[in-house]
């Protein structure tokens, strides 16, 4: 009797356990990253493809993940024609995101607070160009859909172009080192 209650014991924590953690798959097809990088005068405006990602809901809060994007497919809103293509190919080469050497860059999910009011605060490491920096930024929860607003700082992840940070004199033409991507993340 006694190793059977024990048994008992050991099935239903097992399940508990396989309840309270949820894993999800990113569905990028619906899915949407918006970015927005500042100068002085003005801004510009885009969209960056999420490859795939997936994270866990453990109790209540996100326990861990791993979201690739494609910095193949950067692209610009607020351009057209001509202009449009020069800034999206000098968005790809090598004074911003060197996307030839660096097709991808990944956020992966270390830990966040429990979700209160369908907020948490999440920490992670972020990897652009082969640099890898700790983030944080608050996730929304509404139903199975998940947004962040993510403010990054380029300089720390070596897209110096037009950067304070690297770069002296350079009046008019400074670009903000502080950008931000809206985040949607939809699961299948």
């Amino acid at each position: 009797m006694r190793k059977l209650n024990l048994f008992s014991i050991v099935v239903a924590t097992i399940i508990a356990t396989s309840i309270s953690a949820q894993e999800f798959t990113v569905d990028p097809e619906k899915s949407s990253l918006e970015w927005k990088g500042k100068k002085v005068g003005g801004e510009h405006y885009g969209n960056i493809s999420l490859k795939e990602g997936n994270f866990v809901v453990k109790d209540n809060n996100i326990a861990s993940g791993k979201f690739v994007i494609d910095m193949t497919t950067i692209t610009n809103s607020d351009l057209e024609g001509e202009w449009n293509e020069k800034l999206v190919g000098h968005l790809k080469s090598d004074d911003f995101f060197g996307v030839e050497k660096y097709p991808t860059s990944e956020l992966v999910i270390k830990k966040s607070s429990t979700f209160s009011n369908n907020e948490a605060k999440v920490s992670g490491d972020l990897t652009i160009k082969g640099k890898t920096h700790p983030i944080e930024f608050t996730v929304k929860r509404d139903g199975e859909n998940y947004s962040a607003k993510i403010t990054v700082d380029r300089s720390k992840y070596d897209v110096r172009y037009g950067s304070k940070s690297f770069f002296d004199n350079l009046g008019d033409k400074a670009i903000h080192d502080d950008f931000t991507m809206k985040v949607k993340v939809v699961v299948k």
